[in-house]
Parts: structure tokens; C-alpha cells; sequence
């Protein structure tokens, strides 16, 4: 069974940003649209805030 951790959940311009935590991964994240669509991209992060902040990145820059 694979095991998640979340680390955060932020809504910003009508998203939801997902920030969490896999142990072959490291840190990632995923943006849910409003329309309930899932994004993200496999990069790793090492820690939370780096993955919080390249989430904001993705939505800010209309990554969705």
C-alpha cells in the first residue's frame, strides 16, 4: 500500500494546492482545478516550502 502524507492544503485562485509528502518521492505537489481536474508535475522537493512555493509558482503562472 502506497502512503501519503499531507502537509498542507491552500486554495488560491479558485484551486486547491496539495502539498505531500511520498517516501520514494520526497515532496511534491498537485493543484486541483475548480472543475476538479488534477495537475502537477513528478519534480521532487526537499522540503515542504519548496514544493508549497513552486505550487504557487504553477498556479500564479497559469500552470493550470
Amino acid at each position: 500500500m502506497n502512503q501519503l502524507q499531507i502537509q498542507s492544503l491552500f486554495a488560491i485562485n479558485g484551486c486547491i494546492l496539495l502539498v505531500f509528502y511520498t517516501p520514494g518521492k520526497c515532496w511534491q505537489f498537485r493543484v486541483i482545478s475548480p472543475d476538479g481536474s488534477v495537475f502537477g508535475s513528478e519534480k521532487i522537493f526537499y522540503t515542504p516550502q519548496a514544493a508549497r512555493v513552486a505550487g504557487v509558482s504553477w498556479v500564479s503562472g497559469g500552470g493550470v
